[in-house]
């Protein structure tokens, strides 16, 4: 993409000669907010992915949802549609747009009008389709969509006029609307699908973002900045700040050492969370997240593919201990995917005991009395549910020591971990799953249906009939008692076959500095940065040295 120089580098540049003034400084910092980032995007189109990265990179920032999600009650709200109404046997369901949504505006691409109705039949055929001209492109797989089996519930996205679609389900579906919210359910502009097609550039809609979200993309550098400006023409009040910059710093020391000096304004997943609260000038935030730590199994590969063992190993881990020294206490044990506070956690079920000796016996009856060598791969970065794989991964090797397993730990750069995940190239592996709305469904389908084990969601590519058949049943009763039963039918059998061990459920934390206001964390999902704004500076002129005016200029430029 080419590097288009921001406007106050002139200012900025100027110091070379006849200098700046203070006050000039700090107004391009006060405008411009630094976002220091543990990873890479995989791609700036969350369609075509699950990782957090990438959604945090992305959905928010970018692009906007038909509804979203609203208030501490979590309530289904208007976005891009101003309203909706749902048929009675619930088979239909048709959103009113809005008819003032621009389109951002960039150096590649113009918009000639507001968004409508065949941006968003685009979008969704994009997804459903696989004759549609943009389906391929990049590799065709959409896991989210893959996993909840939108394709089969989906029979057409119809437009009824140019301000009004309806979609047309085969059947009623409690999780529909849920997903529809979801950072994955963007709309695309199909104007530019258009362009991309006559240019013969039609990947550029995943790597050339146009969205109609409250920023747009202005530079990315692989490993090193995203920077994004403000979409001037956004159908809400523009965001408050100017310039979103994200650093990206894998290492979490690097992360806490530039925001202690200043060189960060946010930081995510912070370390020393003491060393934070003791500073005056900065802040530390947490939200209690709807998410997964666990320890996964290719249930494909031996000797992962007898159940015993599985067992075994769920019985030889202390997850007390990994929860004091991993999660240092900010997390909940996990007694199976579901966080306890969602209304579907079943209260009855059997918490799984810490007892190497049953694990040596079960190891015995499946024919490993003298153990055996397996690899275990753990994730390079933070991520909320697990913010120290590499240490787990440790605790982990020492107690499967104690039953004469050898253990031999892996790691990658985080999307080549995931690229060799998705193909099932591993034995074990340390990961986890943030929701993306708070329904129940979006624990137990996307993370081991069988669907999931297509699209690379499913890593332990566990495949049973009997648990697919007890979540589609959940799905499709409007009576709440009976969902709950048939989610306490899939835990049970989830505890009884163990694809994977659930560690903890954990916080997400962030770290700010005190001039930064607003909420940028949620119980699930992504992260935003639309209500986000920076007070004035201007009192203290001391604090223009701390400014990262390096930040502030096109990376790698004198």
């Amino acid at each position: 993409m080419n590097n288009i120089k921001l406007t106050l580098i002139v200012c900025l540049a100027s110091l070379l000669t006849l200098g700046c003034s203070d006050e000039s400084i700090l107004s391009l910092s006060e405008h411009s907010v630094i976002y220091c980032a543990e990873g890479s995007p995989e791609t700036f189109n969350p369609q075509l992915v699950t990782s957090g990265t990438t959604i945090d990179a992305t959905s928010n920032q970018l692009y906007n949802r038909l509804i979203t999600y609203h208030g501490k009650d979590n309530a289904l709200t208007p976005a891009l549609a101003k309203s909706w109404h749902v048929t009675r046997d619930g088979k239909k369901i048709t959103f009113y747009l809005r008819k003032d949504v621009a389109f951002h505006q960039t150096d590649y691409f113009s918009a000639t009008r507001f968004l409508n109705a065949d941006d968003v039949v685009f979008s969704f055929n994009r997804i459903l389709n696989p004759q549609h001209p943009f389906h391929r492109v990049s590799g065709g797989s959409y896991p989210f969509f893959q996993n909840i089996a939108l394709s089969a519930l989906v029979e057409q996205v119809e437009k009824i006029n140019d301000y009004t679609i309806r979609f047309h389900l085969a059947h009623a579906d409690n999780s529909f609307l849920a997903n529809l919210a979801t950072d994955y359910a963007i709309i695309l502009s199909a104007e530019y699908g258009d362009q991309l097609v006559e240019q013969k550039l039609k990947a550029n809609i995943d790597t050339h973002p146009i969205g109609t979200g409250p920023f747009k993309l202005k530079e990315y550098r692989v490993g090193s900045v995203i920077r994004f400006y403000r979409h001037e023409q956004y159908w809400q009040p523009p965001a408050q700040i100017e310039q979103l910059v994200f650093d990206i710093t894998p290492s979490n020391t690097g992360r806490l050492t530039k925001l202690l000096a200043k060189e960060c304004d946010i930081s995510a997943y912070p370390i020393a969370h003491e060393k934070i609260k003791q500073r005056e000038d900065l802040t530390l935030e947490a939200v209690t997240a709807l998410n997964v730590g666990y320890f996964g199994f290719n249930v494909t590969k031996p000797p992962f593919n007898n159940k015993l063992v599985r067992q075994a190993l769920s019985y030889a881990i202390n997850k007390k201990v990994l929860l004091e020294a991993v999660y240092q206490g900010k997390a909940e044990l996990a007694n199976t995917v579901l966080p306890n506070s969602s209304w579907a956690y079943d209260k009855t079920l059997a918490r799984q005991e810490f007892n190497p000796a049953l694990a040596k016996s079960l190891l015995e009856v499946a024919g490993y009395s003298q153990g055996f060598s397996m690899d275990l791969w753990a994730m390079p970065v933070q991520r909320p549910y697990n913010p120290n794989a590499i240490t787990m991964a440790k605790l982990i090797q020492s107690d499967l020591k104690n039953i004469g397993i050898k253990v031999k730990i892996v790691s990658y750069e985080w999307n080549t971990f995931l690229h060799r995940l998705k193909l099932g190239e591993h034995q074990s592996f340390l990961l986890g799953w943030s929701a993306d709305h708070p329904d129940p469904d979006n624990f137990f389908s996307p993370m081991l249906s069988c669907s999931a084990t297509h699209t690379g969601s499913n890593r332990t590519f566990w495949c049973n009939e009997t648990y697919d058949d007890i979540i589609q049943k959940a799905l499709q009763t409007t009576n709440i008692s009976q969902r709950k039963k048939y989610y306490a039918q899939a835990m049970k059998l989830l505890a009884q076959e163990l694809p994977l061990i659930p560690i903890a459920h954990s916080k997400r934390y962030q770290a700010r500095v005190n001039s930064i206001k607003g909420d940028v964390l949620a119980p699930f999902g992504g992260i935003s940065f639309y209500q986000i704004s920076k007070t004035s500076l201007l009192g203290n002129k001391n604090q223009v040295n701390e400014v990262n005016q390096n930040n502030l200029l096109d990376p790698g430029e004198d």
